[in-house]
């Protein structure tokens, strides 16, 4: 028993551990500094040419808006590389979330998803509750978002 207590102590104080918050700092494409601390936080990896991403981030985007008054944030990551900023504010001008490219996020680059779409999801403290799947079968829907985040908005 007190071996798998050190264990697990060991892990929940590892660099792994230690990333769990979204990300240092973030610049959207507007320019403003995203800022999710103390907030349940969902960030949806994707990019322009990524169907399946294109698929969840309507649904993220009525969750977002039904949400957000109760301190929902939220930042799609774009992973496009060399794609203008103008084409970036075409493909998302119809959502409510703010939009980062993913050199505008500083973060480790070991937490960058190596496939699209993903999404997850960190409660106010920074830690990931969730991680979808990035292989376009597991995609977010608007059940796994109630399951998942709205209980965290309520328990805040």
């Amino acid at each position: 028993m007190l071996g798998r207590l050190l264990i697990l102590a060991l892990l929940a104080a590892s660099p792994a551990g230690a990333a769990a918050a979204p990300f240092q700092a973030a610049k959207t494409l507007d320019g403003a500094s995203f800022d999710a601390t103390g907030r349940v936080t969902i960030v949806h990896y994707w990019a322009t040419w990524c169907a399946p991403c294109r698929l969840e981030m309507p649904v993220l985007d009525a969750y977002y808006r039904s949400h957000r008054a109760q301190g929902l944030a939220m930042l799609a990551v774009s992973i496009d590389d060399g794609v203008s900023s103008a084409k970036l504010k075409s493909a998302t001008e119809r959502f409510a979330f703010p939009v980062a490219r993913i050199d505008d996020v500083r973060m480790p680059r070991r937490d960058i998803p190596s496939a699209i779409p993903v999404t997850r999801v960190y409660d106010g403290s920074g830690h990931l509750v969730f991680e979808s799947k990035a292989n376009g079968r597991s995609m977010v829907d608007a059940a796994t978002l109630d399951r998942i985040v709205t209980p965290l908005l309520t328990h805040r």
